[in-house]
């Protein structure tokens, strides 16, 4: 028992590392970072959640893939969101002249 706990520990302080990385460093879209922060986080609760079925590292890997692509997702839709702010702070300078 004590060696599975030193598995799901060690799974887990890992996550938080990528986590911590991922905070610490500047990505170029608001997509990479939020994949980057998604992998992160979802490999921290699947490894929680894989190890009260006995499989940390397995739900470490399916976590990651899942929040990887919901933090991209979510961030390329803010990344389009900016994208049509600028067109349209454009667009009203433009106007204006």
């Amino acid at each position: 028992m004590a060696r599975k706990n030193t598995i799901t520990r060690t799974t887990l302080a890992a996550a938080c590392g990528l986590l911590l990385t991922a905070s610490l460093t500047g990505c170029a879209t608001d997509a990479q970072t939020g994949g980057l922060i998604g992998a992160g986080a979802g490999a921290g609760l699947g490894a929680a959640i894989g190890s009260a079925f006995g499989a940390p590292g397995l739900g470490a890997g399916i976590g990651a893939g899942g929040g990887a692509l919901s933090g991209y997702v979510i961030g390329n839709e803010l990344d389009k969101q900016k994208q049509n702010e600028r067109l349209d702070r454009l667009e009203r300078q433009r106007d204006r002249y």
